[in-house]
């Protein structure tokens, strides 16, 4: 194995970022690198602002699945990449790119970062993060008033034309891909178990992964 790929995946608003934040803090940034799915949105720079807002954006067709196939592989051979950025208030890339060494262990962090065959099958472990529909809109909302510029009335109307209904569509049936599944966001089972895992190959060591249910209030 030239390098070990951790895919995080659950609904917007789940705890993915909390779960990959535990587990680079937990390995070492050293060891690891992140690649969010997010930043592999479509270029629609060629759109108006206005165009650009109509885009169902939590839809698998929105993102450059080629680019992103082509980096994780690049990855995973050891070989650097030149990450996109994204820019949540305009609704498309930045023009500035992240260089993206090759490390020991590889995050892909995304909504639908494991309903992709190809990229599953580079993965060494597969996470779905589980978390209470109400729990996860509630989130979205303070996220996307705090950081991205949106009102209330039009983070509710896309979670009702978009985001419920693509979650129930695409996301939701990702989730029997996973070998372990994060009920209410991140939880310390979980994560020592992750990060034991994580471990324990870059250590040489062989422990066999089953699809696992960690449940903890």
């Amino acid at each position: 194995m030239t390098c070990f790929i951790i895919g995080v995946a659950g609904g917007s608003g789940s705890g993915k970022s909390t779960v990959t934040e535990h587990i680079v803090n937990a390995i070492g940034s050293n060891k690891v690198v992140v690649v969010m799915q997010d930043y592999y949105y479509k270029d629609l720079s060629h759109l108006t602002l206005e165009q650009r807002k109509l885009i169902n954006f939590d839809h698998p067709d929105a993102f450059d699945w080629e680019l992103l196939k082509l980096h994780i592989d690049n990855l995973y051979n050891g070989l650097p990449i030149e990450m996109p950025t994204y820019d949540y208030v305009e609704y498309t890339r930045k023009k500035e790119t992240l260089t993206v060494m090759p490390a020991s262990v590889v995050v892909f962090e995304g909504i639908f970062s494991l309903m992709d065959n190809n990229l599953r099958n580079l993965m060494a472990l597969k996470i779905f993060v589980d978390t209470a529909p109400d729990i996860r809109f509630i989130r979205r909302l303070q996220r996307d008033i705090e950081y991205r510029g949106r009102t209330v009335q039009n983070v509710i109307k896309q979670y009702l034309e978009f985001v419920r209904p693509m979650h129930k569509k695409f996301i939701e049936p990702t989730k029997r891909f996973s070998h372990i599944i994060i009920p209410h966001g991140a939880n310390r089972a979980a994560l020592e178990m992750i990060i034991a895992r994580v471990n324990a190959v870059l250590n040489k060591e062989d422990i066999l992964i089953e699809t696992d249910y960690f449940d903890e209030e």
